[in-house]
């Protein structure tokens, strides 16, 4: 089971049955974690009524998709964010609800594919902090989410920048539609990471907000500034990204564009090579009687005509680097 017991700031128990929950929320002096994975509503219901949770906050829970957000109720917060989870490269976000008390933390999963495990080795490497209660449990949860879309972010980035260098390549241009796969799928999971991480400036925001009773501890507010700092961080970071990526695109026409013209260039230049021969060809092919028709000074003239034409059609063309 994951759940934790602190009191006065000391890890007294953990692993313990969720049932024995309602015996330590109690106590004023006990700190209460406890996590559900993909819980039924008839779960929520009994966590609903020991902590006094609001109907509306237990109904956004069973409802898929919300928004990055804080709500505000009499006494407790509603919060909702989410991990990052790669499903065969493409991203897919893990919503995680949380419940705040004033001496309870709840945290929701939608799936196992948030690894709570990681937010519990933050608890136990800031243990120091540990006596600040609720404010501490929910700095340390908040900090791996945030921590989590900054590396990913980063990873972005680099991608988006061997992207960009991959268009003036070689193999870039001739494998086109690879290049043009790994730009749509960098798109789609920078946009799936902007959908989640821009609202994170209003959550920090909100939890930073002074009269927030719950976890207003003075201790605390500087490690939140941090997570804020780098919720900005990642939303400006983001922001960089999509305009690269649109950079990267409009060059991409632009490429494809001067690679048509290119080629039509090269095709006009060989098409007037082409039509030179035709018309002299044309012409000593009438059926009517012209200079030279029936003897061979005719024939050889013609030849040598288009030879030495379509070369220096050739010369010229190629001088002026049109073919």
């Amino acid at each position: 089971m994951h759940t934790r017991l602190y009191r006065n700031g000391v890890l007294e128990k953990e692993g313990f049955p969720i049932e024995e929950v309602s015996d330590y929320v109690g106590d004023q002096d006990n700190t209460v974690w406890f996590d559900l994975c993909h819980p039924s509503p008839t779960d929520l219901g009994v966590i609903s009524e020991e902590l006094g949770l609001h109907e509306l906050a237990v109904e956004d829970v069973l409802s898929d998709h919300q928004r990055p957000k804080v709500d505000i109720y009499d006494n407790h917060l509603f919060i909702t964010v989410y991990g990052v989870h790669f499903d065969e490269g493409r991203l897919d976000p893990v919503e995680v609800n949380v419940f705040v008390t004033r001496n309870a933390l709840v945290t929701v999963r939608e799936s196992d594919h948030f690894d709570i495990g990681e937010v519990v080795k933050r608890w136990n490497a800031a243990s120091r902090l540990a006596e600040h209660g609720v404010s501490f449990l929910l700095h340390g949860l908040l900090d791996y989410v945030v921590d989590s879309q900054f590396d990913l972010v980063q990873d972005l980035d680099a991608q988006a920048e061997a992207l960009e260098e991959s268009l003036f390549e070689e193999d870039g241009v001739r494998d086109g539609r690879e290049l043009q796969r790994k730009m749509y799928e960098l798109r789609k999971n920078t946009t799936r990471l902007r959908k989640i991480s821009m609202p994170m400036r209003e959550v920090v925001g909100t939890l930073l907000r002074r009269d927030q009773e719950l976890i207003a501890d003075p201790v605390m507010i500087p490690y939140y500034d941090d997570v804020y700092d780098h919720v900005l961080r990642v939303a400006e970071w983001v922001e960089s990204i999509r305009d690269m990526l649109a950079n990267a695109r409009e060059t991409r026409l632009s490429q494809q564009g001067f690679r048509l013209n290119e080629i039509m260039k090269r095709l006009t230049g060989w098409a007037a090579i082409i039509a030179v021969p035709t018309a002299i060809s044309g012409f000593y092919g009438q059926n009517v009687p012209y200079p030279g028709e029936g003897q061979p000074w005719g024939f050889w003239t013609a030849s040598i005509l288009t030879a030495v034409t379509s070369v220096a059609l050739y010369t010229v063309f190629k001088k002026k680097d049109w073919l």
